[in-house]
């Protein structure tokens, strides 16, 4: 059931909104069984401070948007690891896009998610999560391609309990994420919507560089926190 409480706009940066959603997450703080899972880039810092209030794991989970060629911000579908590919016909026929072209530009995306994958690892492993709870995390959500596509990937490797938390997202795109995950925490839904940035009155690039930083500090943390 999408939860959708009613916040000040813009947020500052997504420092911020992830504060806010670690405030309505509570529930799930020093599980065991639970584990963030951020998209990058810009999901990471929302999520890191998800993962540090709760005090559990954070990881990053790849999923690339195929952009229709020459307009490349008008996403026609994503990918994630292991080949799932989602791809929206309702674009891809509208625009008369080939399955050649589609092809060609989820060869090269594939690339990249592979070497953003070998770079987030940070030499681990990709954890089980059958049986597991699952809090899915971004900056935002404009199209949703890429977040139905992790939640599906996420449902066949037989995650217990799915939740999608982000800042901000337009209505149609919670409702449809609601039908599929077990849980949907959207903080704001603004219309009309146009993009995740104008919620943010601070939405600077996340690098891989500032990805890495994040994800190594809560790794050191995490190694604090263990007993001796």
């Amino acid at each position: 059931m999408p939860i959708n409480p009613i916040v000040s706009l813009p947020f500052r940066d997504r420092t911020e909104a992830g504060r806010l959603l670690a405030a309505r997450l509570r529930l799930y703080a020093g599980r065991s069984d639970t584990m963030v899972f951020a998209l990058p880039r810009g999901g990471v810092p929302v999520a890191a401070e998800i993962a540090e209030t709760l005090r559990v794991p954070l990881l990053v989970f790849v999923v690339r948007k195929l952009g229709v060629p020459g307009r490349e911000e008008l996403a026609m579908g994503a990918i994630t690891s292991g080949g799932k590919r989602l791809i929206n016909r309702a674009v891809t026929s509208a625009l008369n896009i080939p399955e050649g072209k589609i092809d060609q530009v989820a060869w090269l995306e594939t690339r990249e998610l592979q070497r953003r994958e070998r770079l987030y690892s940070r030499g681990q492993p990709m954890p089980d999560v059958k049986g597991k709870i699952i809090i899915l995390v971004d900056d935002g959500i404009a199209t949703g391609s890429s977040m139905v596509l992790a939640v599906q990937a996420l449902r066949e490797q037989e995650a217990g309990r799915i939740v999608v938390a982000v800042p901000v997202a337009p209505a149609g795109v919670v409702s449809q994420l609601g039908g599929l995950a077990d849980d949907v925490l959207c903080l704001a839904v603004p219309e009309p919507f146009a993009a995740v940035g104008q919620w943010y009155q601070d939405f600077a690039q996340v690098t891989d560089r500032d990805v890495c930083r994040t994800l190594d500090r809560l790794i050191e943390r995490t190694h604090e926190l263990q007993p001796a």
